[in-house]
């Protein structure tokens, strides 16, 4: 249960050993200890540290099951064992695939498993985790989408794509669950200093993993739908999407 000032008391990390993800968790413990659920994959070599960093960080009890977010099949039994220990409070869903841009639009398999990682589970784990939410009748849920899926550019048009669609279906699960006393916030960021965006070249407005996490907690607690990080891109995007398509495809990547 959310304590009375307003800390969880319990969190679930889907995509446990994502570096956003666990600062976000990590901007939570500086407010309140809390028990954590990290789902992250069986073989992940990352396991082990997330569960020391959690533990350095102030997590009382750090508790790893094994998710596999392609084995869609297997998520029922996954959000099941999350919430076996008690109700959870708040689920972070922070994961995603990316690859080079230009092989992703010509190498079909390749497509489909990064459209099925960053799109089709985060629906699934959404539905799923949404129902134990309206069950409980109350409950936050964090969704790291991104700028990119905001006006998808031709740059790197696969993975905003799956952005675009993992952000309408939250938005759209936020306003569902509204009534049941359970409230969704997705987080836009721009590029986030991570091993994730490690190959990419450095864009303007590039921001620490820990302003993020800062950003998406506080707009958690003030129960906002929608927050871009840095914030700036909320005025940028909305020029960008109301320039003309034939100008915008001229705008430098």
């Amino acid at each position: 249960m959310i304590n009375a000032v307003g800390n969880p008391q319990s969190i679930l990390l889907l995509g446990g050993t994502s570096e956003i993800g666990l600062a976000i968790v990590q901007e939570y413990l500086r407010k309140s200890p809390a028990r954590v659920v990290l789902a992250a994959l069986p073989n992940d070599p990352l396991r082990e540290q997330s569960v020391a960093q959690l533990e350095a960080a102030g997590a009382p009890k750090v508790e790893v099951i094994d998710f596999d977010a392609l084995d869609t099949e297997s998520h029922p039994a996954v959000i099941d064992q999350a919430w076996a220990g008690g109700d959870i409070d708040v689920a972070i869903v922070a994961f995603a695939l990316d690859g080079d841009a230009e092989e992703l639009w010509q190498d079909q398999r390749t497509a489909v498993r990064v459209a099925g990682v960053n799109y089709t589970a985060g629906v699934s784990v959404g539905v799923l985790a949404g129902q134990k939410f309206k069950a409980q009748g109350y409950g936050r849920v964090i969704v790291m989408s991104s700028v990119a899926g905001e006006r998808v550019k031709r740059a790197n048009f696969m993975y905003g794509s799956t952005k675009a669609g993992l952000d309408g279906f939250y938005l759209g699960l936020g306003e569902a669950l509204s009534p049941h006393g359970v409230q969704v916030t997705v987080v836009r960021p721009g590029m986030v200093r991570t091993q994730f965006s490690a190959h990419v070249k450095e864009a303007p407005l590039t921001v620490n993993k820990e302003d993020v996490a800062a950003i998406a907690v506080a707009a958690s607690d003030k129960g906002k739908e929608i927050v871009w990080a840095p914030g700036t891109f909320r005025w940028v995007m909305t020029i960008l999407r109301h320039i003309p398509r034939p100008i915008f495809r001229k705008l430098p990547v």
